[in-house]
């Protein structure tokens, strides 16, 4: 069993025991010892993991095993390679619930630092397909509200969302400090239900921009229309989710 120590700028002393004896491979050893830091948190996002050099030697390993551990967790998105900079602890995925909450809230409640920037915020006509979901005429005015959500001001999400016209009036500065969910019920909305369906494809030019993806990396979507307590529809939205930054979490029951 090999004890050795590690530490990166600004991060607190990870320790790796990598058993030389163990039919586990050491890359893979040094990979999960790697992956279980960032997970509680002892390797912060921004941390440096320093080159592929300095670990070998410090770690008394391969080059080549070094770099297998390092490229597997590239590959799981938590740690990149900046050119000019070296491999860094990006931030961990956001893992969140199916249920009917808002994105704003539950990133603050994770702890992820979350902000919005608004994109797009004005009335126009429905479509068919948001007449539709709304229960309104189609051409009928709506709000449109297009905003991109970031956590430690990196994007995660680009949320596309359509509000009846009379629903509520509608603050651009708010909107970028808190979650929508939270204006509606400050306002006196009542959301009690929602029909959601969550699907994944690959990222437009446009959106691999906005999101800071490559074109044609994966994305989560989600379509979603809320209702209040009255059943009435109170908002239709149209999310995508960096696939590498996100991921939606089912919990299922057995119904006897």
């Amino acid at each position: 069993m090999t004890q050795s120590r590690t530490e990166g700028p600004g991060t607190d002393a990870v320790d790796f025991a990598l058993d030389r004896a163990s039919p586990v491979p050491l890359y893979h050893q040094l990979a999960q010892q790697l992956e279980a830091a960032i997970s509680r948190g002892v390797l912060v996002p921004g941390s440096l993991l320093g080159n592929e050099v300095d670990l070998s030697t410090r770690l008394g390993l391969s080059r080549p095993t070094v770099r297998q551990a390092i490229q597997s967790l590239v590959d799981k998105g938590l740690l990149v390679r900046r050119r000019g900079v070296g491999t860094q602890v990006v931030h961990r995925q956001v893992r969140r619930p199916l249920e009917l909450s808002s994105l704003y809230d539950d990133l603050e409640a994770a702890g992820q630092g979350p902000s919005t920037r608004v994109v797009r915020h004005e009335r126009g006509p429905a479509s068919a397909e948001v007449a539709a979901a709304l229960g309104i005429g189609e051409g009928d005015e709506v709000i449109v509200l297009e905003r991109l959500r970031l956590t430690h001001g990196r994007p995660v999400a680009l949320l596309c969302n359509h509000l009846p016209a009379a629903l509520l009036d509608l603050d651009t500065a708010r909107l970028e400090t808190t979650g929508l969910y939270r204006l509606m019920r400050a306002a006196g909305i009542t959301l009690h239900s929602a029909r959601q369906r969550v699907g994944a494809r690959c990222a437009t030019a446009t959106e691999a921009s906005r999101l800071d993806e490559q074109q044609g990396a994966a994305l989560l979507t989600m379509q979603r229309t809320a209702y209040d307590d009255t059943g009435r529809a109170v908002e239709h939205g149209t999310h995508i989710y960096r696939a590498s930054r996100y991921s939606f979490d089912f919990q299922l029951l057995v119904r006897n």
